[in-house]
């Protein structure tokens, strides 16, 4: 099972945000009348099912949720002709240039702006909290996409939060990586389950590294410079340690 921190963290955040909505809903023209869905916290059920495997991390960009019955939870993923930025306006009162930078392109046709607006203010609400509970599950969160669509939220409506989308660029999920997504280095596990197992090859298929944690306790593992591939699985997410540059 998932480390209890975060297990505790996801159903705290949870209830909060669907008590008290988005903390960042005051600079939200139309926002009130937008529909609300419960966010989300960080996934308690395990490692996320899929992993991104060559790429900004590993190779494939985390996929945003998928459509559902909430508008706001499908625009991110959403697909089709967009409402052009000129025409990109609340029910009532003006949006911020921050705002409008962050919803231009990301609003399908036929779909109230605030409600797309409101998306990213809450993945800045789920930050807000995982920050203060734990940093590194905050990163963590935005390396396996349980936190979504994090780089445009931060870049636009929590900048300061850009820190962690940062590190998290530099991170790697549960899964399958190589090629030019590896980085030699030193890297430590998030959360991790008691079922946490990892594999490091070089060359040829050749196994230079191996093990596996019952504890559910971080592990720390190097990433030779050999590393061809990097194989984990129920560790949840591997942070860089010491220099990240």
């Amino acid at each position: 099972m998932r480390n209890p921190l975060l297990a505790g963290a996801a159903v705290v955040l949870t209830a909060a945000l669907a008590a008290c909505g988005s903390s960042h809903d005051g600079s939200a023209p139309g926002a009130a009348d937008a529909p609300r869905s419960a966010a989300p916290g960080p996934s308690v059920a395990g490692p996320p099912a899929a992993a991104p495997t060559d790429g900004a991390q590993s190779g494939t960009s985390e996929a945003p949720g998928a459509p559902g019955a909430s508008g706001a939870d499908a625009a991110p993923g959403a697909t089709g002709p967009k409402v052009p930025s000129a025409e990109l306006t609340p029910a009532t009162g003006t949006f911020t240039k921050k705002e409008k930078e962050y919803l231009t392109d990301r609003v399908p046709r036929g779909m109230d702006p605030a409600a797309v607006l409101q998306t990213g203010q809450e993945t800045c609400d789920k930050l807000d909290f995982l920050v203060k509970a734990d940093r590194r599950i905050a990163v963590g969160s935005i390396v396996t996409g349980e936190v979504p669509d994090a780089a445009p939220a931060v870049a636009h409506l929590c900048a300061g939060h850009q820190d962690l989308v940062d590190e998290a660029a530099l991170g790697y999920a549960d899964g399958d990586h190589t090629g030019k997504g590896l980085r030699p280095g030193t890297y430590r596990s998030v959360s991790p389950t008691t079922a946490c197992t990892w594999r490091t090859e070089g060359a040829g298929g050749k196994v230079l590294d191996q093990g596996s944690s019952a504890s559910g306790r971080p592990v720390r593992i190097t990433l030779p410079a050999a590393t061809r591939a990097f194989t984990s699985t129920g560790c949840y997410a591997w942070l860089p340690e010491g220099d990240k540059s």
